[in-house]
């Protein structure tokens, strides 16, 4: 099973407000991927779980994966096994469930490991991370943000 190590960030401008993620993909010998996208309304946490996402379904294959994220938010919950809970219980009174649902579908491909960094503590690829995040909120076309939904 290959192996595979991503970085992961989000920002919003405002919270709510412009916001977008950046993702670095690393996977052994030498091959290097770097995502990112903006949108026009969401959140901090909406973007750290959807740069989760989308670092996941950008590999093709089944991999083990190391996803380092400065996002206790997304961390925690997989990691002390919270979001199973919330699915059990249909994320009832949860926060940002499509992006749960989307998250536990890819998470299932693969073995993933998540381990929290702190942020802007010097890591380069989790600080190129948040310069692409932070880039493409104040980007010129911002995407919607379709699962957001205005509490």
């Amino acid at each position: 099973m290959p192996q595979v190590t991503a970085y992961t960030d989000g920002s919003a401008l405002g919270n709510p407000g412009p916001g977008g993620y950046g993702v670095v993909l690393l996977a052994p010998p030498r091959h290097r991927k770097e995502l990112s996208a903006g949108f026009r309304r969401t959140t901090n946490n909406r973007m750290e779980l959807m740069a989760v996402c989308v670092a996941l379904e950008a590999l093709r294959t089944p991999c083990e994966v190391t996803v380092y994220s400065d996002s206790r938010y997304v961390v925690d919950a997989v990691e002390k096994g919270w979001v199973f809970g919330w699915e059990k219980k249909g994320f009832s009174g949860k926060k940002n469930p499509d992006l749960w649902m989307r998250f536990l579908a890819v998470y299932r491909r693969h073995r993933v490991r998540l381990v929290w960094v702190k942020g802007h503590a010097g890591n380069p690829e989790n600080e190129r991370c948040d310069a692409l995040a932070v880039a493409a909120a104040g980007g010129r076309e911002l995407a919607e943000d379709e699962g957001y939904d205005v509490d």
